[in-house]
């Protein structure tokens, strides 16, 4: 027998496996106190979040905000929290939406022609950015299944320096611990994709004839950011003002048909304009009745969306003399919001398939 031409020590290296990791923001682990104030810490420590020099924030948040805030959140989870899986709701959705991807994946989705290796070949995990399953738990569990290349994929439709780029800071730290590290593609935003926008007006439209009643408006409410971060050059207003024009060219409606407003504002700085309580109370005052929010800065419902807008807005409307408020769910799992994920994924792993 011949001699082997490899030197001894010599191991195969065998064919890398493509990993895609969804990342989403977070949730507490319990609608507790101690828990709503690990995780409040963890998200309001981020630098990305909160770009107040620490010598100054570090203070303001340990004596003041984790001491205060995390009863009145725990409240509001608790209102949300999903019994039967015991997880908030943010958490038991990004999970089904990584389950539904990786059922996808195996049965061929990605590449029909090697429907029989894909269960193999591609692998699926999920992590929230603050809290658990972390990021760093998410890459690494994709690379002890021998991924090579990992897409990840922010759930978020619009940049912004504390969501996406949060999440590419928290990758690549992970990264620079490892000595053998898998390539990484960050997927960008999807604030303008034409599937998105489409799929989107779709879900309003289904929400709508739901009703048993015609709204006067539909709001478009997106999360907030302080003004003076879109000042530093965060694109996030422009991307939402996008985002919202392109769903009213699809859905035929005219910006005081279909306004748009910016919700959850934190601390005493100014924050984009109109603030979405404001503006409900706005149109009561001008005569709505009758109200519908859509929240397209979201891919999953959550406490901002769940409790923010479907109760506290809610609240807000009939106590200024409305008689009728419907909150458009979010594509969370759905059909439709899987078609546009696998639609994603499958975009931006071109070149690795």
């Amino acid at each position: 027998m011949a001699p082997s031409p490899h030197p001894k020590g010599y191991r195969a290296v065998p064919a890398g496996n493509i990993g895609i990791l969804l990342a989403n923001l977070g949730t507490p682990d319990a609608p507790e106190f101690w828990q709503v104030r690990q995780y409040l810490d963890e998200f309001l420590s981020d630098p990305r979040v909160i770009e107040t020099p620490r010598l100054l924030w570090w203070p303001i948040l340990n004596f003041v905000i984790l001491n205060l805030r995390p009863r009145r959140a725990a409240k509001h989870y608790a209102a949300i929290w999903n019994k039967e899986t015991g997880e908030g709701p943010l958490k038991a959705i990004t999970r089904s939406q990584a389950e539904k991807l990786a059922a996808w994946v195996s049965a061929g989705g990605l590449d029909p022609k090697a429907k029989r290796f894909a269960a193999e070949r591609f692998f699926v995990a999920w992590a929230m950015r603050y809290c658990k399953p972390g990021i760093p738990d998410g890459i690494l569990a994709l690379k002890e299944r021998g991924c090579t290349r990992i897409l990840v994929l922010p759930l978020y439709p619009q940049y912004a320096g504390a969501t996406v780029a949060s999440v590419a800071d928290k990758v690549f730290e992970t990264l620079k611990a490892m000595r053998w590290q898998p390539a990484v593609r960050i997927a960008p935003p999807y604030f303008a994709d034409r599937s998105y926008i489409r799929l989107l007006a779709a879900s309003v439209r289904a929400g709508v004839a739901r009703l048993n009643f015609v709204p006067d408006n539909i709001l478009v409410s997106f999360h907030g950011l302080p003004k003076s971060v879109i000042a530093s050059g965060d694109p996030y207003y422009d991307q939402c003002l996008e985002t919202w024009r392109l769903l009213r060219e699809e859905l035929r409606l005219s910006a005081e048909r279909c306004p748009v407003c910016f919700q959850s504002r934190f601390g005493r700085a100014e924050w984009l304009q109109p603030y979405t309580a404001a503006a409900i109370k706005s149109l009561a005052s001008q005569g709505a009745k009758d109200l519908v929010v859509v929240t397209p800065g979201f891919s999953a419902d959550c406490l901002e969306t769940l409790y923010e807008i479907d109760v506290e807005c809610r609240e807000i409307l009939l106590a200024a003399g409305g008689k009728n408020f419907a909150l458009i769910p979010c594509l969370n799992d759905s059909e439709a919001g899987m078609t546009l994920i696998q639609e994603l994924v499958s975009r931006e792993l071109k070149g690795w398939i």
